[in-house]
C-alpha cells in the first residue's frame, strides 16, 4: 500500500512537470505590437521643397518626429531664409497618426503658434493641411505654411530617410 501511496504521488508530480513546462503555444508572435507613435519617432533626413508663387527651393534639412501621444506626433519644421528674412523653426503639434499594414498615415488640419522672429518680435504662424506617410524607414511629408503677415503661404514636401 506504500508503494502504491508513493507510485501515485511521483505519477503527479511527473504530470504536473509536464504540464508546467508545456507551452501553449505562444512563442512570441503574440507579443503586443508598440504604440504607432513608437514606430515612427526619430530623426529623418532628406530633401525639403518649398513652393511660394511658383518659386521652389530646394533643401537637404532634418525632420525630428517627437512621441507626443501612443497615437500622435510632433515635429519642428527647419528653419529657412537669411537675415531679417529668416523664418524661424516651428513647431507642429499633435500629428493624428493610424496604421495600416506596414504604411502608418499622419494627419493634422491645421496648426496655429508663436515664435520669435529674427528681430525679436513675436509672430504667429499656420501650418495646415498636413499629411505624412511613414513606410518602413522612409517618409513623405506635405504641408503649408503661413508665417507672420507673410501675403502666401508656402507648400513644403518633404522626403527623407530614417537615421
Amino acid at each position: 500500500m506504500m508503494k502504491f501511496k508513493s507510485f501515485m504521488t511521483m505519477s503527479m508530480v511527473a504530470v504536473a512537470l509536464v504540464f508546467g513546462m508545456s507551452s501553449c503555444g505562444d512563442d512570441g508572435k503574440d507579443e503586443p505590437e508598440a504604440p504607432v507613435a513608437n514606430q515612427v519617432v526619430g530623426s529623418y533626413t532628406g530633401t525639403e521643397v518649398l513652393t511660394v508663387m511658383g518659386e521652389a527651393d530646394e533643401s537637404t534639412e532634418t525632420f525630428e518626429f517627437t512621441k507626443a501621444t501612443d497615437v500622435s506626433v510632433d515635429v519642428t519644421l527647419p528653419q529657412y531664409g537669411e537675415g531679417m528674412m529668416t523664418v524661424p523653426a516651428l513647431p507642429v503639434k499633435g500629428i493624428t497618426l493610424t496604421k495600416s499594414g506596414n504604411t502608418i498615415t499622419g494627419k493634422l488640419d491645421k496648426y496655429e503658434g508663436t515664435v520669435i522672429s529674427a528681430d525679436g518680435s513675436e509672430k504667429a504662424y499656420t501650418v495646415s493641411d498636413v499629411t505624412v506617410i511613414f513606410n518602413d524607414k522612409t517618409v513623405v511629408m506635405t504641408f503649408t505654411q503661413k508665417y507672420g503677415n507673410m501675403p502666401f503661404a508656402f507648400e513644403g514636401v518633404f522626403t527623407g530617410a530614417k537615421k
